[in-house]
Order: C-alpha cells, then structure tokens, then sequence
C-alpha cells in the first residue's frame, strides 16, 4: 500500500534506524529499519501489513504509506518503495533518507492478512502488479515459512523485465521450496517469444493461466489444481484487481476467499453491486470529524456516503474509495445505511455500528455518524 491521505485519528510513530537502502530498479526502492528491543512488542506485525513514514516535503510534515515486504520472522521492517516523478514527496524521501539514520514510522496496521493453517494442505495464488509484489512477497515468505503443506503460485506483471522488483528474492525462494513454490512473470511492453506472457493481467489471462498453468493436479488426477486453490491474494492498481476478482469469482472462487489491496485511488466497486435502492432526496447528514460536529444535506441517496461528503468539500479521510483500506472507517449512531461488500469490517464490527463511508449507501431521511470513533 502507498498513499497520502488526511487521517481522522492519530497513529503511533516512533523514531527506527534505517539500516539498508537498496535501489532495485530504476524507480523502486528497498528500505530496511531496525526494531529495537523495547518496541518489539509495538512492531509485531502479520504478513500483508504495512507502516507510515512521515517526513517533511516543502516544509510540511506529511506521511505515505508502504507494505511491508518482510515476513514477522525476520524480526525487521523492510519496505518496497516506488518513485512515480521526480517532484513528488517520495522522490524527497529516498533522497534525503540515509542509512543510519533515524526515520519516524508508524506502528504496523492493515488487514491485507491471512490467518495461518500450518497443519492444513492448502494451495494459495497470488497476483502482482508492479509494485504490489511488495505485501504478497510478505505473505509468501511467511508461508513457506510457516506451513510445510501450503503450495504457492504467483502470477507477477510488470512492463519490462528491467522492471521486475525482488526479482532476486523471488527466485531464491524458487530453489529454497522447488516443490511448493511457482513464479510466472508477464510483460505489458516487451516481447519475450512466448504470447502466454506478454499483455496485462487480466480477465482473459485469468483464464490462460487456469488452462496452461493451474490444469494438472499431481496430487488428485481427478481434479485440477484450479479447483483446489484456497486463497486468491491480489495487489496491484484498481483496474487490474476488478478485472482478476471478477475473473476468479467467475472461475468459481468464493468472493470470501478472494483478499486484494489497492496501491491507489479507485472510485469503483471492485465486485458488481447487484441491488436497487429506493430513491431518497434531501438527507439530513451529521458527523463529527477531528472533534467538530458538523451538518449537511445530501441531494439524493444515488452517491455513496463518503462520496458526497468529498464533493461537498469535507475533509473526511480516505484512501481507496473501495472499501478495502478502512481509511473512512465511522460508528453509525443514527439512522439506516446500506452496507456493501468490502474487505475491512469484520461482522463483529458491523454488528457494534462500525460501517465505512465509502462503501455506504443512505437508507434514511436522516443519519448521524462519527469518524473519530469515540
């Protein structure tokens, strides 16, 4: 995950000293902290997780996001970074950040998680796009760390050969578990002589990839190995994830066992809403934002919640706007919303009125919600 978003409740940030920095391509960077002893018990993490670096850019203290791509046993934080331009906030940061010095991160935080089954046979596919290698290399080595019986493919995009980041460390873990361990690369923008691996991923390479990859099961010669996958884990750009969770639900995945996270803003549903809502006009909206008590009123209902309050100019928090990152996380404390499918509440939470803005559509003349969770 990367992003640069306002946040609506305050995160822990201690001072970690970078111990390596490492440029693996030409725009990606790798960074290594060291967890001193007396904040292990702060920075113990799940694999898919991530942290903030906050740092100053134009004389403004800000903080971006970044997956994690170690795995809990290795006892650090590493990080995947990506530089887009060389203006941006992020190009300050790989600049000015040296090794040894100490760098504000946060506390880890995300639910881009698995639960582990190291007594269980399982087989776990993985799909990447670019920098979104960075969280599932994390679960990945965890795995194969963690459970002798789980298999793993990955299916990872890039434009370029030349692009490929922890290309190095994908190919160890190759020769470390031959038996348990598959990697496949795709080319957007270089031929490689072979039509299967050149092009994007996506719906149509789904179905490629079940045929020529994912067809004989040596270990049920009455199944495919298709038919026995699990977990789907997906990261990588909007496009990319709607396009693949669509394809796997369709290929028979249940939308439960398909886990994506978003490296961006995207305004869409991932999966398809299948429901009408009764028109409602004129909603009376309160919320409570950063300690301010606040009051609106929405046209309609045929815009998400926190859409409408973004338009209106509110500074509420938000990253995704596809109820994955739980960045527009609220308590519902008056009124009726309709919840849609996402990736971060939990049915307890729902069940104790946590819903997300984004994801929430108005079922009442009148509702009230607070962003800052207390």
């Amino acid at each position: 995950m990367e992003n640069l978003s306002s946040k609506a409740r305050q995160i822990e940030f201690h001072r970690l000293k970078l111990t390596k920095k490492e440029q693996l391509t030409k725009s990606i960077f790798s960074l290594e902290f060291e967890i001193p002893s007396d904040l292990k018990a702060k920075y113990t993490f799940e694999a898919g997780q991530y942290v903030s670096l906050k740092f100053l850019w134009n004389g403004e203290s800000i903080q971006k996001d970044f997956s994690m791509t170690s795995a809990p046993f290795e006892k650090k934080i590493a990080l995947g970074i990506k530089v887009n331009s060389d203006e941006s906030p992020v190009n300050t940061l790989i600049e000015n950040i040296k090794v040894g010095r100490d760098v504000e991160v946060s506390v880890p935080r995300g639910r881009f998680t698995l639960v582990s089954k190291p007594h269980e046979f399982r087989t776990i596919v993985g799909f990447a796009g670019g920098i979104g290698i960075t969280p599932i290399l994390s679960h990945f080595k965890n795995i194969l760390h963690n459970e002798p019986r789980t298999r793993l493919f990955l299916f990872y995009g890039n434009k370029t050969a030349a692009d490929v980041a922890f290309g190095e460390e994908l190919e160890q873990l190759k020769l470390k578990y031959p038996e348990r361990f598959e990697v496949y690369h795709f080319f957007s923008r270089e031929k490689v002589g072979n039509g299967i691996y050149e092009g994007r991923l996506d719906e149509k390479k789904v179905a490629l990839i079940i045929n020529q990859f994912l067809l004989l099961d040596d270990t049920d010669e009455e199944s495919t190995i298709w038919d026995a996958v699990d977990e789907v884990l997906i990261c990588g750009k909007g496009e990319m994830i709607k396009s693949l969770a669509n394809a796997c639900y369709k290929h028979g995945i249940p939308k439960k066992n398909i886990h994506f996270e978003l490296f961006e803003e995207f305004n869409e549903d991932i999966f398809p809403v299948e429901k009408e809502f009764p028109l409602l006009e004129n909603i009376e909206v309160g919320f409570k934002l950063l300690g301010i008590q606040h009051e609106t009123t929405l046209a309609n209902n045929k815009m998400r919640l926190l859409q409408q309050l973004l338009i209106q100019g509110f500074p509420v928090p938000y990253s995704c706007k596809s109820g994955i990152c739980g960045s527009c996380e609220c308590i519902l404390e008056e009124g009726d919303v309709e919840l849609l499918e996402n990736e971060y509440l939990t049915k307890k939470e729902e069940s104790a009125g946590k819903i997300l803005a984004c994801m929430s559509v108005v079922l009442s003349k009148k509702i009230k919600v607070n962003f800052d969770l207390v």
